[in-house]
């Protein structure tokens, strides 16, 4: 049954009771969640800017120069004249071997060519007198041809006598051995009253230079590819004469004091390998290093112009073993780049390819960054920013 409204009580009551629902309603109204906040994430804008190229490589010292020291003629060691493991001089005398047999067959090689140019004077000067007799046919022309003959045999004896004397000067000059280059000088495997032998396979000492020295470095043909082709391109500097700068890390942690220099690199591959010989120079004045050390060398190869950096922490890796970024476009919203690096400066990766300079790249927050999500971004290129190339 309907109520009556026409009673004024209770029309009162029932404004009263709508009132307190559309309160009620409000109230439930006011008490609906809010939309949760987005998540805030911070990023950094990549810039080009110069970055020093370095290869790390492991090599081993070499020798510029050695000389085995080994007799060219035989006899007994008379004297050692150097102290082993000191310096020598090109030219000067390292062993005495006897020279007495030497001696003499240089003497009697002296006295044969007197014989024979003795000979020769008289045989010229019988042939003169004969010139003049077998024109007036005083004697016979087979005499005179004989004469002359004569002459031409002496002539022979004495340019033979003469070579003698050279070779046993040859040999009396080996019995004096000299350092043929400047260096250290070894053990000696001889002592005085040792018996030598000429072009023996073992030597009696050797001389190495160890000031400079080389440092023998293996580096993989496709970086030195690509390194060459972005100097042709001109994306790499190098110094005026075209060499790179080469600093070294001993067997024991600590860096050699003096930084080397590029020298060449081997024309061919090794195709067991594929890498290709790098040779540096090293100034070694105190003979620190000795050949056949195992270094490791920091080869700094030429700065590129328009280098792209990254902070390690913002790459990650997925599930193919691709380097991966997370991205801010215009709107904040996040995606996820596939990217190229190659080597490190410092903390940052360098970026061979995937970004440029402009894109926001999230560093900090990456896991509430998620592929496709739209984020409260935070600049903090200011807290990331380097120059290495400096």
């Amino acid at each position: 049954m309907p109520a009556d409204l026409s009673c004024p009580a209770r029309k009162r009551a029932l404004v009263a009771a709508c009132l307190a629902g559309t309160a009620l309603l409000a109230g439930c109204e006011k008490k609906a969640a809010p939309p949760p906040p987005m998540p805030q994430v911070g990023f950094v804008t990549i810039h080009a800017q110069p970055v020093l190229r370095t290869t790390d490589l492991p090599g081993r010292t070499d020798a510029v120069g050695t000389a085995d020291i080994r007799p060219q003629v035989s006899g007994v060691i008379l004297k050692r004249l150097f102290v082993e493991g000191g310096d020598v001089n090109a030219g000067q005398q390292l062993y005495q071997i006897d020279p007495a047999p030497y001696q003499a067959a240089y003497d009697a090689a002296v006295a044969t060519m007197m014989h024979d140019k003795a000979q020769l004077a008289t045989d010229q000067a019988q042939a003169n007198r004969y010139r003049p007799l077998a024109a007036a046919q005083a004697v016979s022309a087979q005499d005179y041809e004989n004469a002359l003959a004569t002459v031409k045999e002496d002539e022979a004896n004495v340019a033979s006598a003469k070579a003698a004397i050279e070779t046993a000067q040859i040999n009396l000059n080996y019995t004096k051995m000299y350092s043929p280059i400047s260096g250290t000088i070894g053990a000696s495997s001889v002592t005085p009253g040792a018996l030598v032998t000429a072009d023996q396979t073992t030597a009696l000492a050797t001389v190495t230079q160890l000031d400079p020295i080389y440092v023998d470095l293996n580096e993989s043909s496709t970086t030195w590819l690509r390194l060459k082709q972005e100097a042709d391109a001109g994306q790499l500097e190098t110094t005026a004469d075209g060499s790179a700068k080469v600093t070294l890390t001993l067997e024991d942690g600590s860096t050699y004091s003096l930084p080397g220099k590029l020298q060449f690199a081997e024309v061919n591959v090794d195709q067991s390998t594929g890498t290709v010989l790098v040779r540096a120079l090293f100034a070694n004045p105190q003979h620190l290093l000795l050949p056949g050390m195992y270094v490791h060398a920091e080869l700094e190869e030429g700065v590129n112009k328009n280098g792209i950096l990254v902070p390690q922490q913002a790459v990650s890796h997925n599930t193919h073993g691709d380097a991966t970024v997370l991205m801010l476009n215009a709107k904040n919203v996040v995606s996820e780049k596939i990217i190229q690096i190659n080597g490190n400066v410092g903390n940052d990766w360098v970026v061979t390819s995937g970004l440029a300079p402009g894109d926001r790249v999230i560093v900090d927050g990456l896991q509430n960054a998620t592929d496709g999500a739209t984020v409260s971004p935070v600049d903090e290129t200011a807290q990331f920013a380097s120059n290495p190339a400096s």
